[in-house]
């Protein structure tokens, strides 16, 4: 719970990746890196996703790679034997909750409602996604949920860009923010990555930490 917390206050904007062809997947990653973003979230919406997590992890060990829209617990198997550092949900799941804790791995999970906030607490989550924030109300509901929930934290993402991403970034109770602008799918699938790195600094920016890789 805590390491969860600690990766996302370091990360400040976690990319959200959806790569199509691994052979794209470490140039991203570099790319990514130079601007100054190296937690990267690497979902499982394409059938090349556990390819590119796995060349990440191998080729580029300063990025910090996790995976994404993590649904099943052999999901979490598959990304856990791939390398990823973390896990994290579209929603939240008690038996990928179970799996991460077995392989060490923080999850984030997905809450859009004070319910599910209360069920991820029952298995000791208050590091959670708030997803889709735009659809879901966005600042104004983070600022609801801060009062019955003062101890829980947040990663919001849906809906966060460039435009909003420092509004996001000001509330007391948002650690970071998530959203696929820095690295969006055609860039990636162009093979721009100097407006990939350029996307990426500029993000970094916003959470006033450093622009060269780690």
């Amino acid at each position: 719970m805590n390491e969860m917390r600690e990766l996302l206050r370091e990360a400040g904007v976690v990319p959200v990746l959806s790569i199509a062809d691994p052979a794209r997947a470490v140039p991203l990653a570099e790319a990514l890196l130079a601007g100054g973003l190296r937690h990267l979230e690497i979902t499982f919406r394409t059938p090349a996703a556990l390819d590119a997590l796995r060349a990440i992890v191998d080729a580029v060990p300063a990025a910090q790679a996790g995976a994404g829209t993590v649904t099943t617990a052999a999901q979490a198997d598959a990304a856990g034997a791939a390398g990823a550092r973390f896990l994290v949900g579209p929603g939240f799941s008690a038996d990928v909750a179970r799996r991460a804790a077995d392989l060490g791995l923080p999850y984030l999970p997905g809450v859009a409602t004070a319910s599910e906030i209360m069920a991820a607490g029952a298995h000791g989550l208050d590091c959670l996604k708030f997803f889709p924030a735009g659809p879901m109300g966005g600042i104004a509901t983070l600022k609801a949920l801060a009062g019955p929930f003062p101890d829980v934290v947040f990663c919001p993402t849906g809906g966060i860009d460039g435009t909003n991403a420092a509004d996001y970034l000001a509330l007391s109770n948002v650690l970071a923010v998530g959203g696929s602008w820095p690295a969006p799918a055609d860039l990636v699938a162009a093979g721009d990555f100097d407006e990939i790195t350029a996307r990426a600094r500029a993000a970094k920016a916003l959470v006033g930490g450093p622009c060269e890789p780690h």
